[in-house]
């Protein structure tokens, strides 16, 4: 990926919105496409503060959710953007790979990659 741009912080207001996974990548080279998402992401970030919620959306184009949400900072380190979380159980940290307005990809600690489409609701009109 020789070509690939590396994230700026200019770049982070594209994390704001609804996300839905679109593949994971293992370390191992396999991969897991998802078509249909029962849940989406909600993502809200200011000032490299933010959270994530689960969200799952209806086809009235309304969503419920839990008052759960994933506390987490992002931190420029070794040349990279990293959104670190932290949670009463645990705490983990994404590499941030890419980010444009409607994708964005992170790898874990682990080596396993997500990425992530910008969510398109569908609303059906009763």
């Amino acid at each position: 990926m020789g070509c690939s741009r590396s994230v700026s912080k200019e770049d982070l207001d594209h994390l704001n919105g609804y996300w839905e996974i679109a593949k994971v990548t293992f370390p191992d080279g396999n991969t897991k496409e998802y078509t249909v998402n029962t849940s989406v992401d909600f993502i809200m970030l200011e000032d490299l503060k933010g959270y994530r919620k689960k969200m799952q959306p209806n086809l009235t184009g309304t969503y419920r959710t839990s008052d759960d949400a994933e506390a987490f900072t992002i931190k420029e380190e070794g040349g990279a953007l990293w959104i670190n979380y932290k949670s009463e159980l645990s705490e983990w940290s994404e590499r941030l790979e890419r980010l444009e307005q409607n994708a964005f990809s992170v790898t874990n600690e682990e080596g396993i990659r997500y990425d992530y489409k910008r969510f398109q609701p569908i609303s059906i009109k009763q």
